[in-house]
């Protein structure tokens, strides 16, 4: 039998391309062998969080408020109503920037005249300019809706923050509340309460807008510290002995918000176009008030005649609270991750 020669390493050929470039490199593909790599690549697999050594750096967990803000930032619906709306809280801080005539200055010989040079909007029944009280109609619009919107998230947030953390005999009660309050229909509260008060100032129909709406807001913040209270991280503090206080401080209330500030800001345009019927009515806010509930209550008996009278304060009315029931929606759909 013929003797083998002894073994030799075979010298590795590389084909008609030759030898490898120096900027190539050896990463093993993890079954044993390995592969060529450019430099930039290889450095680029390194750096990875799933590269070969596993040492590479991790992305930081965005928070859902930033995704929140994120998404936002991206959707036109809350682009276009966020302009509408800070454009009525610039007119309504300052109105002399589009106006310099007075509200409350009135021409009897120019009433129910329509659109004139400097008079885009026209003359109302007193021969007031219907543009420069539509300019100023909106700063009561904006005050009685934002003021309105803090008083009941601040007033349901606590109670039916204290009542879903606490629960027992508290919830009990303050559930049995809030269904009596729900059971009050708003514009017939709103005729008897708001009735017997002469004041002409906002704050009466403030203080009705809060007492009726508190309930709501409250509900929904019941609801959403229950479902956090019972999360792995708040059982953890519990654990470690943190407080009550500081349990609905620092970890409850930032994780409960989301859904009350929803709600309060769909709410904010529903409260501005409360205080228009209650206006129009008769039991809202009072001349020489200028509101766009008192203008449109006025026109309302021009309509045939002078149309101009009621469709400007109407449509700055309906503009505002579409406004800001887009922003709502959008926020909603922002701050519910099952929405994405």
């Amino acid at each position: 039998m013929p003797e083998q020669p002894p073994y030799e390493e075979e010298e590795f050929h590389h084909g008609p391309e030759g030898p490898p470039p120096e900027d190539l490199a050896i990463a093993p593909t993890g079954f044993g062998g390995t592969m060529d790599l450019g430099s930039s690549e290889a450095e680029t697999l390194e750096k990875t969080p799933g590269g070969p050594e596993g040492t590479g750096p991790t992305e930081k967990p965005r928070s859902l408020w930033s995704d929140a803000w994120r998404d936002l930032r991206r959707n036109p619906v809350f682009i276009i109503s966020g302009l509408i709306i800070v454009f009525l809280v610039v007119i309504s801080i300052w109105p002399s920037l589009i106006t310099s005539q007075s509200p409350l200055q009135c021409d009897l010989s120019k009433a129910q005249q329509g659109s004139q040079s400097g008079h885009p909007f026209g003359y109302d029944g007193q021969g007031c300019d219907v543009y420069t009280r539509t300019v100023y109609g909106t700063r009561v619009s904006i005050s009685v809706g934002v003021l309105a919107t803090i008083g009941v998230a601040l007033l349901g947030s606590f109670l039916g923050g204290l009542a879903g953390f606490y629960g027992g005999v508290g919830d009990s009660v303050l559930s049995r509340i809030t269904d009596i309050f729900f059971a009050i229909p708003v514009v017939l509260g709103g005729l008897v309460l708001l009735s017997v008060v002469t004041s002409n100032t906002i704050w009466p129909v403030v203080g009705f807008m809060v007492l009726l709406g508190w309930p709501q807001v409250s509900r929904i913040a019941r609801g959403s510290v229950i479902t956090t209270k019972e999360n792995d991280y708040v059982h953890a503090a519990r654990a470690l002995g943190a407080s009550n206080s500081r349990m609905m401080l620092r970890h409850i209330t930032p994780n409960a918000v989301a859904p009350v500030i929803v709600v309060a800001t769909i709410a904010l345009g529903t409260y501005i176009s409360l205080e228009a019927t209650l206006s129009y009515l008769g039991v809202g806010l009072k001349p020489p008030t200028v509101s766009w509930g008192i203008d449109i209550s006025s026109a309302s008996a021009y309509i045939r005649q002078a149309p101009h009278m009621l469709l400007w304060p109407a449509g700055a009315l309906a503009i505002t609270v579409l406004a800001f029931i887009m922003l709502g929606d959008a926020v909603r759909d922002a701050l519910d991750p099952k929405l994405r």
